[in-house]
């Protein structure tokens, strides 16, 4: 029999969370869902390369260079083995939304006609909705969205439904940012295959979370960000199938992205490196090498579990508060709880709380839609990771009681 998890086992890898606010009150940190925090690993990789061998990649045979590059394309081969993808698959962008926008404009923008369409979801941030706007403005396609339920569960049949021939692409999110619901993507994967319809997946909210299998889910684009996943900002990467990284155009141009040029032409380098012109952000990767490294040694599995036995403990917990609402109670969602208070804006619970000592999320988190659904112009938001703790959750319920007293 395995170990009991405990989260402050963890703790003690990350600085920030030892750090006091307010009054000398210990932090509490539910805004996993926004950035995580960094463990020191990642600090110290980061702050070696630039004390010890800060050159550019692929563009030295010096040492520096040499262990610069090293490290770099270390980091893509231990993505891949993370999301089980073959790293010429990856290409490395400085997050989701940078690979979204690739996948818009470098896949969707050539194929698309009027009267075509992009399949959507309501729950999606807008990231996965705004670039597709803006290459269906240029193309006289449009944007339509699946519905979800009152749960916040999307409408499997009404998405299927939706699947007609018009669609072109359907984008939808792994995990929703804003209520935590885990959406069946293989099934959806599945039913887009069937059809002959690309699928992407936004999975900056899964990564950190549960475990990714890209061979098995099926899609044919996969995004994520680094900084979700215990790694630097600035970083992230864009799976696709094979075939379409080979025939889609490169984004941007530059160095690094060629094989050859003359003013007679170019001649692109092979995917994933056609689509990263320009100096990378290589200490940002490097740290996500390590952040990667540190996850595994904790285990994805053991992470989710833990999780999920927190997600429900905070649940009973916030149930208990008089007025309160939560929004979205799928059966399958990660560690995110959105709420009101009644009578309460989300900036004022969310300001209050900071004062207390937790740091919670306010206003629309990305998604505009999803709250025209709900009918609130924002909420609060507290999003748990694995080392925070059931003595976090009974503080930052006494410190809603106060704020309840407070702005009664």
């Amino acid at each position: 029999m395995s170990e009991p998890f405990d989260p402050l086992r963890y703790r003690a890898d990350f600085p920030l969370l030892s750090r006091r606010v307010h009054d000398d009150k210990p932090l509490i940190y539910f805004d996993n869902a926004n950035t995580a925090q960094k463990p020191q690993s990642v600090i110290d990789a980061v702050d070696g390369y630039y004390r010890t061998y800060n050159a550019n990649v692929a563009r030295a045979v010096h040492t520096l260079g040499e262990q610069a590059t090293a490290a770099y394309e270390g980091a893509r081969s231990k993505l891949a083995m993370f999301l089980n993808a073959n790293r010429d698959q990856l290409v490395l962008t400085s997050g989701t939304t940078q690979a979204i926008n690739l996948v818009a404009y470098s896949f969707a923008l050539p194929r698309l006609a009027a009267g075509d369409e992009i399949l959507v979801t309501q729950m999606e941030h807008h990231a996965n909705i705004v670039p597709w706007q803006l290459v269906a403005g240029r193309t006289g396609a449009t944007v339509k969205a699946a519905p979800i339920d009152a749960n916040g569960v999307l409408d499997l049949e009404r998405f299927e439904a939706l699947l007609t021939p018009a669609v072109k692409l359907a984008a939808v999110a792994h995990v929703s940012n804003v209520i935590g619901t885990i959406n069946p993507v293989a099934q959806i994967a599945k039913l887009c295959r069937a059809r002959g319809i690309p699928l992407l997946v936004d999975g900056s909210q899964a990564c950190p979370h549960q475990r990714v299998d890209l061979q098995a889910l099926g899609c044919d684009f996969y995004a994520m960000t680094g900084h979700k996943l215990f790694g630097p900002t600035g970083t992230g990467a864009l799976w696709a199938r094979r075939e379409h990284l080979q025939a889609m155009p490169p984004f941007f141009g530059g160095g690094e992205m060629i094989r050859t040029v003359s003013f007679d032409g170019t001649v692109f380098a092979d995917p994933p490196h056609k689509f990263e012109a320009g100096t990378p952000n290589i200490a940002g990767f490097i740290g996500l090498g390590a952040a990667i490294d540190y996850v595994e040694s904790v285990g994805l599995d053991r992470i989710q579990a833990y999780e999920a036995e927190l997600l429900a403990y905070a649940t009973a917990a916030l149930d208990s508060v008089p007025g309160l609402r939560l929004f979205g109670r799928a059966p399958h969602k990660a560690a995110v709880l959105s709420f009101l208070i009644d009578g309460v804006h989300a900036h004022d619970v969310a300001t209050l709380l900071d004062h207390e000592g937790v740091a919670v999320r306010s206003g629309h988190h990305c998604a505009h839609p999803l709250m025209q659904f709900f009918g609130v112009p924002a909420t609060a938001r507290a999003s748990l990771s694995f080392y925070n703790t059931r003595d976090e959750v009974d503080a930052f319920v006494r410190a809603l009681d106060k704020v309840r007293r407070l702005l009664a």
